[in-house]
């Protein structure tokens, strides 16, 4: 893929564009409240006045919160997951449109549950590399997660956002068009699921 896509490590503030498409994942919640406007000034600047950008992030479903003392301990030190009223705010200021957001509610849920299932069939190899207090700790995370999203008040947000009003279509269909033409490009060429690290 080397000729196709490069990777950078840098800060996004550091970025220079501009950009047609824009996707962050799993990126926003180490942002910072704080750092919000910076984020969506950013990203303005960065956008293509014809450009698309997805948001996708973690968020609360019930309103600005804390973030848990253990997981600001052990596991994301500096994270916090957001509520959309927390965001929407900083979008809007920024000058970008608000086009389209979806609410994965159950979605992550799902993930976690296969993450932990395959993290613990591999228990005694990651005991071997770390030790047993981190495995305990992880699949205590994992666990904890699943059922923050299954029980509580954790859901996955993916937020459009663009400059203009006519740069997208106007209801979803073209995403599961998409999706079966790419499909059918694809053919009979599936390749093969790879686990993380394999």
């Amino acid at each position: 893929m080397s000729e196709r896509a490069r990777v950078n490590l840098q800060d996004y503030r550091d970025v220079e564009g501009p950009f047609d498409r824009i996707v962050s994942v799993g990126m926003f919640e180490h942002v910072g409240i704080n750092h919000y406007e910076t984020f969506f000034r950013k990203s303005e600047q960065l956008l293509a006045e014809h450009g698309v950008m997805v948001l996708h992030s973690i968020g609360r479903s019930e309103g600005p919160s804390v973030t848990s003392p253990w997981i600001a301990k052990y596991i994301f030190p500096g994270g916090y997951i957001p509520s959309l009223s927390e965001v929407l705010p900083h979008i809007e200021r920024s000058g970008l449109l608000i086009t389209d957001i979806e609410i994965l509610r159950l979605h992550y849920a799902e993930t976690l549950k296969a993450w932990r299932e395959r993290f613990l069939a591999h228990r005694e190899e990651v005991e071997r590399l770390y030790d047993q207090h981190f495995v305990r700790m992880w699949e205590f995370y994992l666990a904890a997660s699943e059922m923050s999203f299954r029980e509580q008040n954790l859901m996955v947000f993916q937020i459009q956002i663009t400059k203009r009003q006519d740069v997208v279509p106007m209801t979803r269909d073209y995403i599961s068009r998409e999706e079966r033409r790419l499909r059918g490009a694809e053919g009979e060429r599936h390749p093969p699921l790879r686990l993380a690290g394999e």
